[in-house]
């Protein structure tokens, strides 16, 4: 059994989240401040919003950005970004 774990947008991904996932993690962060997101956060301006979600599914990393875009691993190991979809 594999446990998620959760973190704010914007920061650094916490060490159970695979390496594999945070280029593509990164690069939805990006799209997403390229959306125009603003918003204040403890003080600071901060780009981005949110909160990433990592859950397994079939021993598969996804991590979710609840603003809006996923970010998985496939069975052959491609990562793929994308706009969530419900």
């Amino acid at each position: 059994m594999q446990l998620g774990t959760r973190w704010a947008a914007g920061s650094e991904p916490p060490a159970s989240v695979p390496a594999a996932l945070r280029p593509g993690i990164a690069d939805a962060e990006a799209r997403s401040v390229a959306g125009g997101t603003l918003s204040l956060q403890t003080g600071v301006l901060n780009l981005l919003r949110g909160t990433w979600t990592l859950t397994w599914l079939e021993g598969r990393p996804i991590a979710e950005l609840d603003t809006g875009w996923e970010v998985s691993r496939t069975a052959s190991g491609e990562v793929v970004v994308r706009p969530f979809e419900d």
